[in-house]
């Protein structure tokens, strides 16, 4: 499981250079622009997340489905460390 952008980015990285792609590469391969897999490899944070999605599954990351998703609602509070609080503690 990805806990963060980085951790999404870092992978997308690795994977393309396991992968042997150039950035030009696996742009061309998933249908964006080389400027968008620089920005989302380097973790921009306002990166597009329906482009981020479709460049994981270009390179074979599959990062879930709803159906998966009911698992994550029995996660205990201490799971949730990684998330950032608020100024109130939510």
């Amino acid at each position: 499981m990805f806990r963060s952008a980085g951790n999404f980015c870092a992978a997308i990285r690795q994977r393309r250079k396991f992968l042997g792609w150039t950035k030009a590469e696996l742009a061309r391969r998933s249908g964006t622009g080389e400027r968008f897999i620089v920005e989302l490899e380097s973790g921009k944070p306002s990166c597009q997340l329906e482009k981020s999605l479709v460049v994981a599954r270009t390179v074979g990351i599959e990062v879930g489905d709803l159906r998966t998703a009911q698992a994550a609602l029995t996660i205990s509070d201490d799971d949730l460390d990684f998330l950032p609080t608020f100024g109130d503690g939510r």
